[in-house]
């Protein structure tokens, strides 16, 4: 999914540059910008402008990828920790952080009493966090006592 948005906002990115301002065919780049012939700077001026629209469009491109690694990054979480049964299903406190969350989403092989590693999205149902487990990353086993 991910490399779905990816693509598609590089294509906008591609897009937006290369359709920003219509060329016509009849009439030579210059043309189109008189004061780069009266104005002086010539053939130095239009190079600057073609610099400074890489520079952006690199910026652009970069800021984007950067926004899309953090959004997907910051969606998926992995924690650990002992799986409870208790009145409202099954839930897991994560060792990291001691927060208690209840867990939804594939539960199949997810085992009450057992030290699991899960991997998947963290949600907020009203007060509650609420793990969706997207899958097992690892079981340990029996969870061990608290010295």
């Amino acid at each position: 999914m991910i490399r779905k948005s990816l693509w598609r906002g590089i294509l906008v990115a591609v897009l937006s540059v290369a359709l920003i301002r219509p060329v016509s065919a009849d009439k030579p780049r210059l043309a189109l910008r008189p004061h780069l012939l009266n104005g002086g700077g010539g053939i130095g001026k239009a190079g600057e402008e073609v610099a400074v629209g890489i520079v952006v469009a690199a910026v652009v491109v970069g800021v984007l990828v950067a926004v899309l690694i953090l959004h997907y990054k910051s969606r998926q979480k992995a924690i650990t920790g002992c799986v409870n049964s208790g009145a409202n299903g099954l839930s897991v406190t994560d060792e990291k952080d001691k927060q208690s969350y209840t867990l939804s989403g594939d539960t199949a092989g997810v085992k009450a009493g057992d030290r699991m590693m899960l991997k998947g999205k963290v949600k907020h149902n009203g007060k509650a966090l609420v793990f969706e487990s997207q899958r097992i990353i690892r079981d340990f086993g029996v969870c061990q006592p608290a010295p």
